[in-house]
């Protein structure tokens, strides 16, 4: 990789996150606001990551991140004013913001693999979704998220990271793991949950 990605992270927190959470609204602001400060803690520890700009809001200000307001039309646009800030000169990335157990290591991983494509993606843990997106430096992205984004993103040049990284199986698990109900977040404390999200599970 030629210089740092500079990453994007949307982030919906508070009362606004996490909607499928199935726990009442206190607890689940608490969680959403937690797992995106884990996912950001991950991110800044990540070698292959240079800026990082949240687009959204965070409950507390975090070291070395740049926060843009979300204009509020949806995600594909709030992520394009995060990509709008960016270093044009770097590789640029979108990681969604639900990753409590996100280990820099993986990030790193996918992101070194993607700086041999034009275009990569990582697909979320079940198959269907996108975790990560991939643009080398100069070159616009031509984002999916949605229903079904993982086959989208193939779709338009995407190159699935998954499907041709050497390593174990389970290289990539902790960047996969994106979570949207109590099903996911069971699944991504087998994993190893970032501290925060950790403290809120085990307080009241």
């Amino acid at each position: 990789m030629a210089r740092p990605v500079s990453l994007v992270v949307p982030v919906r927190g508070g009362g606004r996150g996490k909607s499928r959470l199935a726990v009442d609204a206190d607890r689940r602001a608490r969680l959403a606001d937690a797992i995106a400060l884990d996912t950001l803690a991950s991110a800044r520890a990540c070698r292959a990551v240079g800026e990082l700009v949240v687009v959204g809001a965070l409950p507390e200000p975090v070291e070395g991140v740049r926060v843009v307001p979300d204009p509020g039309f949806g995600l594909i646009v709030a992520i394009g004013a995060g990509l709008a800030i960016c270093d044009e000169d770097a590789p640029t990335a979108v990681l969604l913001g639900d990753l409590p157990a996100l280990h820099p290591a993986d990030l790193e991983s996918a992101l070194l693999a993607a700086s041999e494509h034009s275009w990569a993606f990582v697909p979320d843990a079940g198959g269907s979704g996108t975790a990560l997106v991939v643009a080398a430096a100069g070159l616009p992205h031509a984002l999916r998220f949605g229903p079904g984004s993982a086959e989208a993103h193939a779709d338009a040049g995407y190159v699935d990271l998954t499907a041709g990284l050497a390593g174990p199986p389970l290289a990539l698990a902790t960047l996969q793991r994106d979570v949207d109900t109590l099903d996911d977040l069971e699944a991504a404390r087998a994993l190893g949950l970032g501290a925060r999200t950790s403290a809120v599970l085990a307080g009241p």
